[in-house]
C-alpha cells in the first residue's frame, strides 16, 4: 500500500437517484509533508526525553493522492493529467466502505510509525522495552497483565522487542505456564500466566497482549500527521528520528524527499505509486529523491528533471547515500547508474 490522502469524488444526475461513476480511482501526486517541520502547529516528528539536535533543510515524505466515484469525463481528465487509473478494487474489497479502507490504512500507519522509532533507536544504538498496549478480553493475560506493563524478561530470558516474547510463546503448548518480569508503574513483579491458545488454532499458544517497542532511556517519540494512510513514510519518519538525535543534518541541509516502508530491523520495502511521489517530490522543489531499490525502474521511468534519485534498500544505506551526495552529488549511486549494473 500507499500513504495515501482519499478525495471522493461522484458527480449526481438531480432528481435521478443515479450516481454515474467508473470502476476506477485515479492515482496522482499527493501533498509532501516535512518530517523535520510541523503541521498544524505540531512538529510531525516529536521527541521528548533527549536533547535533540537543530536540523536543517527537507526530509519530505511524500503520498500519493486517490480520487475514486469519478465520472467517465472526470477519468479521462485525470488519464490526460497523467494519473494513473486503477480498478477500484486495487483499494477497496468488495463490499467495504472508504471508511473501513481508511481505517485500514491508519492501522498500517500506525505500524510503520512504531518500526521507525524502533530502527532508529537500533541505529543509534540505544535501549529499547516491550510495552503492553492492549491486553485480548478472555485471554490468559486478561487480569494478570495491564496497558503500559514494561516486560523485562519471560522464563527469566530478557527481551527489549515483541518478537522475542512471541517466540518465546511460540516454544510453549497450551496449558504451560511462564513467567514475566514486569515493571508495573517504576515496580517490578513477577506474573505467572497460564497460556491459552488461539482460538482458530487449537495447538498454537497464545499470551492474548498487544505489545510494541518504545526507547527504554526516557525517550518518548510522537508522530503527529492526520488523513494519511499506509505504511510507505516509515523510512523518512525514521530519518527524521535519527537527525534530531544525532549531531549534524544527515541531509547536509539540502531539500531530500522520499518514501520507503520500514522493518524494525531497518530494511526498506517498495511501495506503490511511485512515478506520482517523485512528481510530488519535483514540483516540491526536492534536489534528492531516496527510492527502494525495487521501485528505482519505475521511479526514473518519468522525468524527474534535475532532481537526483537515489538507490536505498537499509536505513542505513540511506543515510549513507546523503552522507555521499552531499560530499560529492556523483559519488551517490542513483536508480539510473544502480539499474545499469
Amino acid at each position: 500500500m500507499v500513504a495515501l490522502t482519499y478525495l471522493a469524488m461522484a458527480d449526481h444526475i438531480p432528481g435521478t437517484g443515479i450516481d454515474l461513476t467508473v470502476p476506477y480511482a485515479a492515482e496522482g501526486p499527493g501533498p509532501t509533508f516535512d518530517t523535520l517541520g510541523e503541521y498544524r502547529g505540531e512538529k510531525v516528528v516529536d521527541i521528548s526525553g533527549a536533547e535533540l539536535d537543530e536540523t536543517e533543510g527537507n526530509l519530505d515524505m511524500t503520498t500519493v493522492e486517490i480520487r475514486t466515484g469519478m465520472t467517465l469525463a472526470e477519468a479521462v481528465r485525470r488519464w490526460l493529467s497523467e494519473d494513473t487509473l486503477v480498478p477500484i478494487d486495487h483499494f477497496i474489497r468488495p463490499g467495504e466502505t472508504l471508511e473501513e479502507v481508511s481505517q485500514r490504512n491508519e492501522v498500517l500507519f500506525s505500524s510503520s510509525e512504531s518500526a521507525a522509532t524502533i530502527a532508529a533507536m537500533t541505529y543509534l544504538d540505544k535501549p529499547l522495552q516491550v510495552r503492553v498496549v492492549g491486553v485480548a478480553e478472555d485471554s490468559a493475560a486478561e487480569g494478570e497483565l495491564r496497558d503500559g506493563d514494561i516486560i523485562r524478561s519471560v522464563d527469566g530470558t530478557a527481551v527489549t522487542l515483541p518478537i522475542e516474547v512471541q517466540e518465546a510463546v511460540r516454544g510453549k503448548k497450551p496449558g504451560d505456564r511462564i513467567r514475566l518480569e514486569v515493571d508495573r508503574e517504576g515496580g517490578d513483579r513477577a506474573v505467572d500466566v497460564t497460556l491459552g491458545s488461539h482460538p482458530d488454532q487449537p495447538d498454537v499458544p497464545l499470551l492474548g497482549v498487544m505489545m510494541d517497542a518504545t526507547p527504554a532511556d526516557g525517550i518518548t517519540v510522537n508522530y503527529n500527521l492526520e488523513d494519511i494512510g499506509g505504511p510507505s513514510a516509515g523510512m523518512m519518519f525514521s530519518l527524521a528520528v535519527v537527525d534530531k538525535l544525532s549531531e549534524g543534518p544527515l541531509n547536509g541541509g539540502r531539500f531530500v524527499a522520499g518514501t520507503g516502508t520500514i522493518s524494525v530491523t531497518g530494511d526498506v520495502g517498495s511501495i506503490g505509486g511511485i512515478v506520482h511521489k517523485v512528481r510530488a517530490a519535483r514540483d516540491a522543489g526536492a534536489e534528492v529523491f531516496l527510492a527502494p531499490s525495487a521501485n528505482c525502474a519505475e521511479a526514473v521511468s518519468r522525468d524527474h528533471g534535475d532532481m537526483a534519485v537515489l538507490k536505498v534498500d537499509t536505513l542505513a544505506e540511506a543515510i549513507d547515500q546523503m552522507a555521499a551526495y552531499d560530499a560529492r552529488p556523483g559519488s551517490a549511486l542513483t536508480c539510473e547508474d544502480y539499474l545499469s549494473n
